[in-house]
């Protein structure tokens, strides 16, 4: 494959510029080659890599954990249970998140439900906001 500018890397992968730039600063992504006039220059192992990249990031696996993940394709006879323990956590984050929003779904219903649609006076969503003691902590999502 050709060298690419960043905008045609951008557009091929889904990544806005800016975002390439920090995966860049930050080690994630190999620095570009620079062309004559010093502007980056990327080729198929960036698209590549920045495709598993924004896959791995739209999955929402943090950062760090993408770092290792990548380290580990760099070794594919390696053993791959680093790789399932990483999935493992990130899954049961996700379950917990899940398990939040059902909760906080449950509460907004029943606000919702208890509704009359009368007066600010009366108003059951007012009054289930300004009942702190009411408020179960659990209900924030991370």
């Amino acid at each position: 494959m050709e060298q690419m500018p960043i905008g045609a890397l951008s557009e091929a992968t889904g990544v806005k510029v800016p975002t390439i730039r920090f995966y860049e600063e930050i080690g994630l992504l190999p620095a570009a080659v620079r062309t004559q006039s010093n502007r980056r220059s990327y080729g198929d192992a960036h698209l590549q890599r920045l495709r598993f990249i924004r896959h791995a990031r739209d999955l929402g696996f943090a950062v760090d954990d993408i770092r290792e993940l990548l380290a580990m394709a760099a070794e594919p006879q390696a053993s791959c249970d680093r790789a399932d323990s990483i999935a493992q956590r990130h899954l049961a984050d996700v379950e917990r998140r899940i398990a939040q929003l059902q909760s906080l779904r449950g509460e907004l219903q029943r606000m919702v439900g208890e509704c009359q649609h009368g007066r600010v006076a009366e108003c059951r969503v007012i009054e289930s906001l300004a009942d702190h003691g009411h408020c179960l902590h659990d209900h924030r999502v991370a």
